[in-house]
């Protein structure tokens, strides 16, 4: 028996505002795309930002991880994928940025979020029945 995934791929034009002099695009950048493609994973699990605070919850990023292997240059079209990998104590959302043409790795890392209670302030030390039941529904889809 194969695992479900919980994943997403996102298309992305690499626009002129993220390019340096060289026309290849600033490593900061691509946190950015990281959270566009983690946006569109959340939204598909339906608990977007809005739905967070409707549950009483926000899901800060503790931790970011980012390796480049090719840089990404202007007017390219790269494919962001995103893959929930982690739930209990947190999110880990794994992705791999790549050319869409070639297919060719530009970019990984992963970020983790944990779930902090918006009444308390107080962090959770585990993942809030809501998302278990979200993404429950989503693996039976």
């Amino acid at each position: 028996m194969t695992k479900k995934h919980i994943f997403i791929a996102v298309d992305q034009e690499i626009p002129f505002h993220d390019v340096d002099s060289l026309d290849i695009v600033w490593h900061g950048h691509y946190v950015k795309y990281f959270e566009i493609a983690r946006w569109a994973l959340m939204k598909k699990l339906n608990y977007g930002y809005l739905d967070m605070q409707r549950s009483g919850y926000s899901w800060p990023v503790i931790e970011l991880k980012i390796r480049y292997a090719n840089p990404a240059v202007f007017g390219q079209i790269v494919t962001i994928y995103a893959e929930l990998a982690e739930w209990k104590n947190w999110l880990k959302i794994n992705y791999v940025i790549r050319d869409k043409q070639t297919g060719e790795k530009l970019t990984k890392g992963h970020t983790l979020q944990v779930a902090v209670d918006l009444q308390s302030k107080k962090m959770c030390f585990e993942s809030p029945a809501v998302l278990f039941e979200l993404i429950a529904q989503s693996l039976k889809d």
